[in-house]
């Protein structure tokens, strides 16, 4: 890892040298002084197996606050993060449960899914990383004293996953006055799934994940913190947009920008004026918006 930061780091001081001379109105939407937030997504996802606490440690490790993760249901109704609807890419499920195709999570309870190996496909040095439980990964940020961007995955495979979610987190403490203010965000794809959220807890900050129109931005303001799209998706212009609006809270919308993870994409839509960064390299990226 070591080699490849000090490469990473290289990349970025030369293409600092253009970075810092952005033009006048480039370099206030960055807000000049002010760095994007990095997340890290699905943990240091570029150095360690997606959604495992392997992955939080070396966010940690890499000295990031910020860690996003992707959470579903079992079968018996137990949250679990893990991203793909299906558990074939990042476990040995097929190896484990043959003839269960497509090794759906849905279909997997929880104590089946605590069997597999989510790290080896990653790096031998990983064998045996489990899928954790939300309350599993929730400890670990929390003895971190890191930062939770959660995002609640494929919502309408799932109802009542908003209100499962949020009961979790109360239960682990995160829906107290300190979590919610600073160290909480909750997102989806799904817009009824944000909607949700807000519903049942108006309090917690929450974020959409795409590009909507900007005709269309006003009634995504009405539920929303944050419109996180895409960086292919985006321009000053559209985040200047999004910015322009009050959100939820009264507060300016945000913008949270995915997948970046090369020193030039960071910079470029950190000149955009972006809020933060999701990237599975968030030490690249940090160094290349500092």
């Amino acid at each position: 890892m070591s080699v490849r930061t000090a490469t990473a780091s290289t990349a970025v001081a030369a293409l600092l040298g253009g970075c810092v001379l952005l033009p006048a109105t480039q370099a206030q939407a960055a807000g000049a002084n002010d760095s994007p937030v990095v997340f890290a997504h699905r943990g240091a996802s570029a150095y360690a197996p997606e959604n495992t606490l392997a992955a939080v440690d070396a966010a940690d490790g890499l000295g990031i606050d910020w860690v996003e993760n992707d959470v579903q249901l079992t079968e018996d109704g137990v949250l679990v993060v893990v991203h793909d609807t299906t558990l074939g890419r990042t476990t040995d499920a097929e190896q484990i449960f043959p003839g269960r195709a497509p090794w759906a999570v849905k279909d997997f309870t929880a104590a089946e899914i605590a069997e597999l190996d989510a790290g080896s496909w990653f790096g031998t040095q990983y064998a045996g990383a489990r899928v954790p439980t939300l309350t599993q990964y929730l400890h670990r940020v929390e003895r971190n004293s890191q930062k939770l961007l959660l995002e609640i995955k494929s919502p309408e495979t799932y109802p009542g996953i908003e209100k499962e979610t949020l009961r979790i987190l109360r239960k682990e403490g995160w829906l107290d006055r300190g979590h919610v203010k600073h160290r909480l965000i909750v997102q989806s794809f799904g817009a009824e799934s944000v909607k949700t959220v807000h519903a049942q807890r108006p309090d917690v900050i929450t974020g959409f994940l795409g590009t909507p129109a900007v005709a269309d931005l006003p009634s995504y303001a009405a539920f929303t913190d944050q419109i996180n799209p895409s960086h292919t998706t985006i321009g000053a212009d559209y985040v200047a947009a999004v910015q322009k609006l009050k959100g939820a809270h009264g507060k300016p919308l945000q913008v949270n920008t995915w997948t970046v993870n090369d020193a030039a994409n960071a910079a470029k839509v950190a000149g955009f004026g972006v809020d933060g960064i999701i990237t599975n390299n968030p030490d690249i990226v940090r160094d290349a918006t500092r």
